[in-house]
């Protein structure tokens, strides 16, 4: 996204993202039994703390939706995520993602109760334009070497080609027990005096794929929630003019700022976003930047019972980051909401995999796009007794379905046969795949592909 203010030059819509888990649930957090309204752990921390921790990184709040499990900001530059047990904070442009850390891990303890971190992510795409990263963000080895300070249990992977599309993952190994109000501390906290030895992280095993029937949806009942981790990215460059233009502000520069929000949502609602998930079980939160630029933050229920047990979760969220300038143009999708890979024809569901990766797609028709699937093991090793195959196998066929075959018409506004080109919504471009990669890290496996467009609607 962009702004008025923004400096002059390209901006780099590839964002930082960080995650952070303090517990490895929101039942484990020293004060969720005594809370009644979901306010508990890092959501007790007041928003004015947040800014200050914000205005390390470079970035201000725009505003915020309070959802049952957690509070979603939107960002001057992307997104923050706050539920009891984690935080998750995506930035793009220059802004200074890991000098956030050290402040977060300060408010995590003296707000929350929570001196301890169980694991932690970052991750990013590698940057358009990395002449103008600043601080660590410089170089992925600077990265490398910030978190390697604050970490003794960190490790660092490339993921795809070098010299092509990739993707950079820095990860800690889990920690023992979760934060507890004595103060422990596990193998996954920063470096203190007190620190624990650090554990080692085993090696990644990349292993092949195989063509292979699709797994079944998760199940409500399931009883392994607390283990349960699902993230799916659609990071997509070389937009078309068709899905570039919705992004560019229609209104007057001195009324843009008043409007950002209502424009924000008209966007979404005349491009398909706010129907990528069932309405009813969406809050949406949106904002149109001047002179271009869009994001959005997105609640979603996808269990009726959301924000009743801290050891069931049932809300997730979807974000959304638009730069639609010609020659950088770059949009981001991300969710953690566990999808289906069977499909599925109600309007009322949470969408399957294939069909969620075709309307996103639709909406931002890019010339090249990476898709990562990062899932704890757990879910994927029920998968392989299940089924004999692996999640991450089945997301690569979901990916390669969805992008490499026409899609129907169920795929989008329902209804049986080959979806009409040229509509808003049903865009029939092709790809082909240019790499695929699967990862076994300790605890979460990673699907991973790259595709670049073969030909257009006719």
């Amino acid at each position: 996204m962009t702004s008025s203010d923004a400096p002059s030059g390209p901006f780099e819509g590839p964002e930082k993202l960080l995650e952070i888990w303090f517990a490895p649930s929101a039942a484990d957090c020293p004060d969720a039994a005594s809370s009644k309204d979901g306010k508990f752990g890092l959501r007790r921390v007041p928003r004015p703390i947040w800014e200050e921790m914000l205005d390390i990184v470079k970035c201000k709040i725009l505003s915020a939706v309070e959802g049952t499990e957690t509070d979603a900001y939107l960002l001057s530059e992307s997104s923050l995520f706050v539920s009891p047990h984690r935080l998750i904070l995506k930035t793009c442009g220059t802004t200074l993602n890991l000098l956030g850390v050290p402040r977060i891990l300060e408010i995590a303890r003296d707000h929350a109760g929570l001196s301890s971190v169980y694991r932690l992510f970052y991750s990013r795409k590698a940057f358009m334009f990395p002449e103008r990263q600043m601080g660590p963000h410089r170089e992925w080895k600077a990265e490398i070497e910030f978190l390697d300070n604050l970490f003794p249990n960190g490790s660092a992977y490339t993921v795809g080609k070098v010299n092509g599309d990739h993707w950079l993952l820095y990860l800690t190994s889990p920690g023992g027990e979760s934060c507890t109000p004595s103060g422990s501390t596990a193998p996954s906290s920063p470096i203190l005096p007190s620190a624990s030895a650090p554990e080692s992280e085993p090696e990644p095993e990349p292993s092949s794929s195989s063509s292979a029937p699709e797994p079944e949806e998760p199940s409500e009942d399931a009883d392994d929630t607390i283990a349960s981790d699902y993230t799916i990215e659609i990071l997509m460059t070389h937009l078309s003019p068709e899905g570039r233009a919705p992004f560019f502000s229609r209104a007057p520069p001195e009324e843009a700022e008043a409007t950002a929000g209502a424009d924000g949502m008209t966007i979404s609602s005349e491009i398909g976003i706010t129907h990528l998930f069932p309405p009813h079980l969406t809050t949406l939160d949106a904002y149109a930047f001047s002179p271009c630029g869009y994001s959005c933050n997105a609640l979603l229920k996808w269990r009726p019972d959301a924000g009743q047990n801290p050891a069931r979760p049932g809300e997730g969220y979807y974000t959304i980051h638009v730069t639609p300038e010609e020659g950088f143009s770059y949009a981001s999708f991300e969710c953690n909401v566990p999808l289906p890979t069977s499909q599925t024809d109600k309007p009322t569901s949470v969408p399957d995999l294939k069909t969620l990766i075709r309307r996103v797609v639709d909406i931002f028709q890019p010339g090249r796009l990476t898709l990562t699937l990062f899932i704890s093991s757990k879910d994927n090793d029920a998968a392989e007794e299940e089924e004999g195959e692996s999640a991450v196998e089945a997301a690569q066929r979901a990916f390669k379905s969805a992008l490499t075959l026409p899609p129907r018409r169920s795929d989008a506004k329902g209804g049986d046969g080959p979806a009409p080109a040229g509509e808003r919504g049903t865009y029939a471009g092709l790809y082909k795949r240019t790499d695929k990669i699967n990862y076994e890290f300790g605890g979460y496996d990673l699907a991973f592909a790259s595709f670049e467009l073969r030909s257009l609607p006719s």
